[in-house]
């Protein structure tokens, strides 16, 4: 004897080898043998075999009319056998049961499953509802189909195009245009992304940069409500100061200026002004709600999305020629020793009498001038000559804390684009690449008064008992990173016995969070920590540290990406095919004129160091991967890359992995996780 049985909704059949009260044992074709539960056998049968009854029973279920079958089956609940009798033959043999068996239980739509071989017919609603709900996903088959077949034949539908930037990196697995590239990738044995790239979904290397940029972070665009500037309230005093900024012409978030009073007078007090927006913008406040939105303005090459509106940052930005309000901090030293002898922190009107820019003035403002080596012809000559004295005196200060000197041995890279007359830029600028010194005399300046105002304000936060979003690092050792805090600690790497960011509250949001928590301190002194906005252990600073923290990173990342790009456009516009770079580690090279780190085959066993001339064999825009190899060895040593600074040990990285992409090609239903484009 033979039995038919469910096994977990499978069906499987076999010989009945023994039989007790409550279950059966069953031989299998295969020779295994399993126990069913006999509530679980559905049919018992002398023939034909097993594996006969299972496939003649199958071919015959598609003969079944679904629509005659559930026209004429009762109302009540029914069995297989009794449905088998009624469609086929009052004497239905085991076939035509198992046939019966099989359509039913695959015709959920139509059918209810009320289990051991019972169904009962679905509703009219329900069975039209799920009619049309099959109907729709054959036409959705079919346009994947289509849509598949575009693409495989180089052309992109419109659909997909639309949705580009959602289907590669946040899909809907079900959607059919995820689906058809899906699908499209697997005809044409290539990765999506080349796929996408041929069909001409991606026309445009840098807007796909941009585009995924703004769709990952921007999606309802960068635009601004309407919003106005809110009036500052206090009755501030004026200082009697003239300041002057220095920054660079493109900025418009002029954030700090500096001022020094009494040159001549054995004490000299030396100003740091910040622009004061938190003196007007409340916590929650509608315009703070975007600056968290944002948590910093993002900068690339040739643009920028502020983190505030220009109107609000035209309110509060220090401008010369008005007197601004700032929370200022007065540090008072000892003019001929630098001695420190005191600070004190007021909120005021500030007089800005300059903006400095220092792409203007580097040529002109040097070491030479400020040392009195060479004349001075330049306003703020003697404040800037003492402030010059007294970075070089707070670095040397801040490096016997670190235990070694900062390293500045590598300069910095500045982007200019020709031809975007400030318009977002398309990709198709000229670009210009120059460089520009690290610790040149006008950047040093305004480093270590910020250093010296974040510092100190980090420790009149503590004293107050205040909280505030402090940046701290155990150790210069390799691995220690820089952590986000509420609590002071010390950095290594500043050398510093706590440090909070402070000092560009039009740019950075833990800045204006930090700022609200200072102002409190200068209105209340010690009794600040009852009326500042934010608590010990208040819950939305931990949000705020982890929010920004991913989104700076996010932006810093992205702001790296473009200027990558850039750097491989003006290889191409350059024509150039060789490069002079240093060897790093595991076949990486830094070249020694670009801010460009790339492989080069053949520099895998070269020591750390050591220049080579490397060509240039290819370029990919889209995956920022630079093709190079070496040509030749020059021989000499690189002593900026035999030496790197611990603290900048990350940037031996490999600078660029594979682009990842959300789309996975191995499995059918888009359900596993995402995968790389390869």
């Amino acid at each position: 004897m033979y039995a038919l049985f469910d096994d977990a909704g499978k069906f499987l059949a076999g010989r009945v080898m023994s039989e007790a009260d409550s279950s059966m044992q069953i031989e299998l074709d295969s020779g295994k043998r399993v126990k069913a539960k006999s509530a679980n056998v559905l049919l018992r049968f002398d023939k034909p075999q097993p594996a006969e009854l299972i496939a003649q029973g199958h071919a015959l279920a598609q003969e079944i009319d679904l629509d005659l079958a559930w026209e004429f089956a009762p109302d009540a609940e029914f069995s297989f056998a009794d449905f088998a009798r009624d469609y086929f033959d009052a004497k239905a043999g085991p076939v035509q049961q198992a046939a019966a068996l099989f359509r039913l239980f695959d015709a959920p739509h139509y059918f209810r499953r009320m289990g051991k071989g019972q169904f009962k017919k679905a509703p009219e609603e329900q069975v039209k509802a799920a009619l049309l709900g099959i109907e729709r996903k054959k036409q959705q088959a079919a346009q994947v189909q289509a849509w598949s077949e575009q693409l495989v034949a180089g052309s992109c539908p419109e659909p997909i195009r639309e949705q580009l930037y959602k289907i590669l990196f946040k899909p809907d697995k079900n959607g059919p245009e995820y689906k058809a590239v899906v699908e499209a990738a697997k005809q044409a044995q290539r990765a999506p992304l080349d796929l996408l790239k041929d069909a001409g979904a991606i026309s445009s290397a840098y807007q796909f940069h941009w585009q995924r940029f703004l769709f990952e972070h921007f999606p309802r665009g960068t635009g601004f409500p309407p919003l106005q500037a809110p009036a500052i309230k206090d009755t501030l005093p004026l200082a009697p100061v003239r300041a002057f900024s220095i920054d660079d012409s493109a900025t418009t978030e002029i954030d700090d200026a500096l001022s020094v009073q009494g040159l001549g007078q054995g004490t000299v007090v030396f100003g740091i002004h910040i622009a004061a927006p938190g003196l007007a913008i409340q916590p929650d406040a509608a315009v703070d709600k975007v600056a968290r939105d944002r948590l910093s303005t993002v900068y690339m090459p040739g643009w920028k999305i502020t983190m505030l509106p220009d109107e609000v940052v035209q309110a509060y930005t220090l401008t010369e020629g008005r007197d601004c309000p700032a929370v200022s901090l007065y540090v008072t030293f000892d003019e001929h020793s630098l001695e420190f002898k005191g600070s004190e922190t007021r909120l005021e009107l500030v007089p800005i009498a300059a903006n400095l820019r220092h792409d203007q003035l580097d040529s002109v403002i040097t070491q030479a001038t400020l040392t009195g080596e060479a004349p001075a012809d330049y306003a703020f000559a003697p404040e800037l000559a003492f402030a010059f004295r007294l970075a070089h005196h707070l670095k040397a200060q801040r490096e016997i804390a670190r235990g070694k000197p900062e390293n500045f041995n590598r300069p910095d890279y500045n982007f200019r684009l020709q031809g975007n007359d400030g318009r977002e830029p398309d990709g198709s600028e000229q670009v210009q690449i120059s460089t520009r010194q690290r610790g040149a005399p006008l950047d040093l300046i305004v480093a270590e008064a910020m250093i010296l105002a974040n510092s100190t304000w980090g420790g009149w936060l503590a004293e107050c008992s205040v909280p505030g979003i402090y940046r701290s690092q155990a150790s210069l050792a390799p691995g220690i990173k820089v952590r986000m805090g509420t609590k002071p600690a010390p950095h290594a790497g500043m050398g510093v016995a706590q440090y909070t960011w402070a000092t560009s509250p039009l740019r950075r949001y833990v800045d204006l969070v930090n700022q609200w928590q200072i102002i409190a301190c200068a209105r209340h002194g010690r009794t600040a920590a009852l009326v500042a906005p934010f608590k010990p252990k208040d819950a939305a600073l931990f949000s705020i540290i982890s929010g920004f923290d991913a989104a700076y990173s996010a932006y810093n990342e992205f702001q790296s990406g473009l200027e990558r790009y850039w750097t491989l456009r003006y290889l191409q516009q350059q024509a150039i095919d060789e490069l002079d770079a240093a060897v790093m580690k595991d076949g990486l090279v830094r070249a020694e004129a670009l801010p460009l780190v790339f492989r080069a085959l053949g520099t895998e066993s070269l020591p750390r160091g050591e220049r080579v001339r490397v060509r240039i064999s290819g370029l990919d825009l889209l995956t920022l991967d630079v093709h190079a190899s070496l040509l030749v060895r020059l021989g000499e040593v690189n002593q900026a890359a035999a030496e790197p600074a611990v603290e900048e040990d990350e940037d031996d990285a490999p600078p660029q992995g594979p682009l990842a992409i959300a789309i996975d090609l191995s499995d059918a239903d888009g359900e596993a996780p995402a995968a790389p484009a390869a």
